[in-house]
This record gives C-alpha cells, sequence and structure tokens, in this order.
C-alpha cells in the first residue's frame, strides 16, 4: 500500500505544471500513466487525470515512480488524497 503523507499540496501542483509544460501525451509517456476514465481533478478553468496527476506528485517528493498498478485512482484511492490536500474532483 502506498504511504501518501510524504505528498503536499505543492507536489500536486507542480505535477499540475508539469502535465501542463509536457501536453497529455508527453505527461503520460514520461510518467507511465493513461488519460483518466472516470474522474477529473479541477484546477482553475482546467481539467487533469487526478491518477497521473497523483502518481506524479508522488515521485517528486519521494523520488520513486509509481506504476498505474501500484495505487487506486477511484474514490477510495486517488480522489480521495487529492480531496484531503483541498482539490476539487468531479466525475466526468
Amino acid at each position: 500500500m502506498v504511504q501518501w503523507d510524504r505528498v503536499t499540496r505543492g507536489d500536486v501542483l507542480r505535477a499540475i505544471r508539469e502535465y501542463d509544460r509536457l501536453g497529455p501525451e508527453q505527461f503520460f509517456s514520461k510518467h507511465g500513466f493513461a488519460p483518466t476514465t472516470t474522474y477529473e481533478l479541477i484546477s482553475g478553468r482546467h481539467r487533469y487525470p487526478p491518477k497521473a496527476i497523483l502518481g506524479t506528485a508522488y515521485e517528486f517528493a519521494t523520488g520513486k515512480q509509481l506504476r498505474s498498478a501500484d495505487f487506486e485512482g477511484g474514490k477510495t484511492g486517488a480522489v480521495s488524497v487529492l480531496g484531503r490536500l483541498g482539490f476539487t474532483i468531479k466525475k466526468k
């Protein structure tokens, strides 16, 4: 089970900036994730894939890269963690 306590709101914002800088295709290729299917992280007027953003934030916080299969992305996973960090998540 992944321990999320080292991931901060700042790490998530850094992952969002990385997504914006690289664009979806390069971001997914570099960090090993895929587009979202169920939920979206809302930041400003933009929408992001919650699992990919949280996984990348974890990588920034710990130096360890996660694969998509390493953690849950839904309500009990990435959505919950991002919500605790103050982010808005909406169903697609």
